[in-house]
């Protein structure tokens, strides 16, 4: 293994990276603790939890943006099928979040807490569809507060509605 001191393995993680990882696994794994670069290791560590989390938030946030839209926008659609590709949206984000949550259950617990920060990032999106589409910002307000729940935004069966129209 190469001989690399502290210092040249800190300035190593923002210059090479890989190079960086590769490194700290060898000196692990060789029980070098002293030399690993710990600083920066266990940001790498802490940022590996944040992005499953991260990714939820996401997938709940194209939850709530297609609701909203469902909601909201259907008859700007027009035609019998409009909001359809809404609807598979929805039940397709569901999907992958509930593969996530399965694998990684401690997830289950802080996604509801992050529900403010997912309608933050569907109003983002909802204000760009908006904007893309020449509709008026003003007359098509989003609203700060999220209009669903939690349970809503997992459960509530658009198919079901539409079938009901």
């Amino acid at each position: 293994m190469r001989t690399i001191s502290k210092e040249e393995l800190k300035e190593l993680y923002d210059r090479d990276f890989p190079l960086w990882a590769e490194i700290n696994y060898e000196l692990l794994k060789e029980k070098l603790y002293e030399l690993v670069d710990w600083e920066n290791l266990l940001e790498e560590i802490q940022d590996m939890a944040q992005r499953h989390l991260d990714a939820c938030i996401s997938y709940l946030a194209v939850i709530l943006e297609h609701l909203y839209k469902w909601d909201n926008f259907r008859e700007l659609a027009g035609g019998e099928t409009a909001g359809m590709e809404w609807i598979r949206s929805v039940e397709n984000a569901r999907l992958r979040l509930v593969d996530i949550l399965e694998d990684y259950p401690s997830l289950k617990l802080k996604l509801p807490l992050e529900f403010q920060k997912a309608w933050k990032k569907a109003r983002t999106e909802l204000t760009i569809w908006l904007k893309d589409n020449n509709y008026d910002l003003q007359k098509f307000s989003i609203p700060k507060e999220c209009p669903y729940t939690y349970e809503e935004a997992m459960q509530r069966d658009l198919r079901k509605e539409m079938s009901s129209i």
